[in-house]
């Protein structure tokens, strides 16, 4: 009915002291594999995504972050864009909302 417990023997523990100078260069490596894993990918990423949106033009078959597909009729400005999705069915999509960039058109 009662099991019988054992207890621990009474061995020392195993201590192991680092020094603070351990500690730090520690954590500069995993700042520096953070750095190259993380943020560095992820700068770039941004990078070229802002290239891709700097230059659309006319022309260019657009996918917009809703999932609708047209062409760049008109570059309105900075900020704006004139896009068919359909034959004589123009919208106004705001230019960071375009998710990606089906086929680039000749310059004009």
């Amino acid at each position: 009915m009662f099991t019988t417990v054992y207890a621990q023997s009474d061995a020392p523990a195993i201590t192991s002291a680092t020094s603070p100078l351990e500690m730090a260069g520690l954590f500069f490596v995993l700042a520096v594999v953070w750095y190259f894993l993380l943020i560095r990918p992820q700068r770039q990423q941004l990078q070229r995504r802002a290239e891709m949106l700097r230059n659309l033009r006319r022309g260019d078959s657009i996918v917009t972050a809703a999932g609708i597909v047209g062409k760049v009729v008109r570059v309105i400005d900075d900020l704006e864009l004139e896009v068919e999705i359909a034959e004589n069915v123009r919208v106004r999509v705001v230019r960071s909302f375009v998710s990606e960039v089906q086929s680039k058109s000749e310059p004009v």
